[in-house]
């Protein structure tokens, strides 16, 4: 109950301060700046090294690539029947190929199952970070820039993006350097992470013109929440898996857009509102739909 509460106080608490305008409208800006530049970095270093690689982890593995291949055919099949500018396009991709692993993913995988299964959430949120710092950050870069980028420049922007930067240090030095030391910091660090997040999108949440992208955010809304975990459970199905890794997998795969996806977003200029709205309204959609993903895992696994 008390993850479910912080959610919601988190993500209301903005939304209240940017209806009552009590802060300056750019105040998320700095809100974001320590997501990006402190918190989801901390949050690298702290769970990679302890990530513990088998063949049972490889549905956890893929499913993050496997949905942002599916949102990109799922885009491009309703940009067949509704121009769509590049910058649409790529806040598209972000809100509906990645996932809320953490930042709502884990707090739900307490409340349904326990935190026992975070380890094997952990591996899916991991790869979703991988997604986003790679295709997530190329789509992006692209869809940002009038003119195509070149692949030595698009590298280079992608290496300066904070969390990625710290996603290959604890990859590449774990093996060699004990980071536990660290864990007591980082895992403050990482506390920061839901509630700044949550609260930075709550202040950018404008629902006045909703109607206007009613369209887009429904279609997207729909593959996220519904036909992404469907193709996540199909797979798991035709693997024969069974036991709480498709389960955790396919719950994972049901969480709305991703809270970092709409950072960078906002960060590259591609239409930011578009996406916090995708993110605020899944989220609390996703309330809702968690729990028949829950029923759907008991009973197929």
């Amino acid at each position: 109950m008390t993850n479910f509460l912080l959610i919601l106080v988190s993500l209301l608490s903005g939304l209240a301060f940017n209806i009552s305008k009590t802060l300056p409208q750019t105040s998320y800006k700095s809100i974001n700046a320590w997501v990006l530049y402190i918190a989801l970095p901390a949050l690298s270093l702290r769970y990679i090294p302890e990530i513990e690689w088998s063949r049972h982890m490889i549905l956890p593995a893929i499913a993050p690539f496997v949905v942002w291949i599916g949102s990109t055919l799922a885009i491009q099949l309703y940009s067949k029947y509704t121009p769509l500018n590049a910058q649409t396009k790529g806040v598209m991709k972000l809100a509906m190929g990645l996932s809320n692993t953490s930042f709502l993913g884990f707090p739900l995988i307490a409340a349904y199952y326990s935190e026992k299964e975070l380890s094997i959430a952990i591996v899916y949120d991991q790869m979703n970070f991988i997604v986003l710092s790679t295709l997530g950050i190329i789509a992006t870069i692209r869809a940002a820039q009038k003119e195509t980028l070149s692949a030595r420049g698009i590298a280079l922007r992608a290496l300066k993006f904070p969390p990625f930067i710290a996603f290959i240090v604890a990859l590449v030095l774990s093996p060699f350097i004990d980071f536990s030391p660290a864990n007591p910091l980082l895992d403050k660090l990482v506390l920061t992470v839901g509630p700044l997040a949550l609260f930075s999108i709550g202040l950018q949440l404008k629902f006045d013109d909703l109607k206007a992208d009613a369209a887009v955010i429904s279609y997207g809304l729909v593959y996220k929440l519904i036909i992404a975990p469907m193709l996540i459970l199909a797979l798991a199905l035709a693997f024969k898996a069974k036991g709480l890794v498709p389960q955790i997998t396919v719950f994972e795969a049901s969480m709305p857009a991703f809270v970092t996806g709409s950072l960078v977003a906002e960060q590259y200029g591609l239409n930011p509102r578009l996406i916090n709205l995708m993110v605020g309204i899944g989220i609390f959609a996703a309330l809702s739909t968690s729990a028949l993903w829950w029923l759907i895992n008991t009973l197929a696994f």
